[in-house]
This record gives C-alpha cells, sequence and structure tokens, in this order.
C-alpha cells in the first residue's frame, strides 16, 4: 500500500467516494469543481498496483489550526490499515507547516484517539470549522458529530470572532 499526496486525476475517484457517503449526511456533499479546486489538499492511498483505497484531506485555517476533512476508505480498505496511514501522513503535513492543532468533527472518534485526539466539548471553541462549514450542514441544528483537536484548542480565530461561533453552536 502506497500514502502519496493526491493528483488532479484522483479527483474523480475522490468525488465519487466521498460523495457516496453524503446521502445520509455521513460526509458533506461536495462538487466535483470543488474536489479539483483542493486536490492539493488531498493525500490518497492506493494499493501496490494502483488501485485507488481512499483519501483524506487536509484543510489549513492559517498558522493556528487544520482541519483532517473527508477522510473516507473504500469498503474492502477498511481494517487494512489504509485510513490509519492517510491520517498519519495528513498529521505529519500539518506539523511540516508548523501547525500544532489539528480539529475533526466525526461519528467514530474511537479510531481517531488512536491518534493523539481528544474530545472538545464545546463545538464553539473551534469557531473556524463552525464558520466554514456548518452553516451549510444538512444537521446544523441536530448536529451528532463529535469535535476533536490534536494539540491545543487555537486561542485565535480567522473566520469570525469567537462570540459568533458559540452563539451558532448554542441555536442547534
Amino acid at each position: 500500500m502506497r500514502v502519496r499526496k493526491a493528483r488532479l486525476q484522483d479527483a474523480t475517484n475522490i468525488f465519487e467516494l466521498v460523495n457516496s457517503l453524503s446521502g445520509d449526511g455521513t460526509l458533506l456533499k461536495r462538487q466535483f469543481a470543488e474536489i479539483c479546486e483542493n486536490v492539493r489538499d488531498f493525500t490518497v492511498a492506493e494499493s501496490e498496483t494502483g488501485v485507488f483505497l481512499g483519501c483524506g484531506a487536509l484543510h489549513l485555517y492559517g498558522p493556528h489550526l487544520a482541519e483532517v476533512r473527508s477522510i473516507v476508505m473504500t469498503p474492502g480498505a477498511k481494517g487494512k490499515g489504509a485510513g490509519g496511514r492517510v491520517l498519519k501522513a495528513l498529521i505529519e503535513e500539518a506539523e511540516e507547516h508548523g501547525i500544532q492543532s489539528v480539529c475533526l468533527f466525526t461519528r467514530i472518534p474511537d479510531f481517531f484517539f488512536r491518534f493523539g485526539f481528544r474530545v472538545v466539548e464545546d463545538k464553539a471553541e473551534l469557531p473556524d470549522k463552525i464558520f466554514k462549514d456548518c452553516q451549510s450542514c444538512p444537521r446544523l441544528h441536530r448536529c451528532d458529530e463529535v469535535a476533536m483537536v490534536r494539540g491545543r484548542i487555537p486561542r485565535v480565530s480567522i473566520l469570525g470572532p469567537k462570540h459568533e461561533a458559540e452563539q451558532l453552536v448554542r441555536i442547534g
């Protein structure tokens, strides 16, 4: 198995896999153009013969925070270490950028505990994530995801005042 940065040729596989889990709200639906524009955020896992196994993305908010997002493996790759290898590569990438705080929202927190993530009780402590994605999420007012962070919770936000994020989360 190989883990590498995604190339534009991977956009179709990423798009299809991510959107295969958007119908039930597991992942946010992404447009093909959005995947193409952000393909450099993605890391992919592939078999030794080049078969696409899964992907994950690292979204950079700034020097204070990055987010692991769209991490998903094909059904045949689950339980074989591909997800862990992609996640490790994304964490290493954040560290290469000097970012010590990495967040994510998930319904499977147990997987991420093994990689040093911990639960963030108040999602409003991650306002950059709230302002970036939560308003467009179909589950905005009934969010069932667990917010997690690896490293310290950032003390700054670039996408909006922290108190506005707190209000947005508390509305739900």
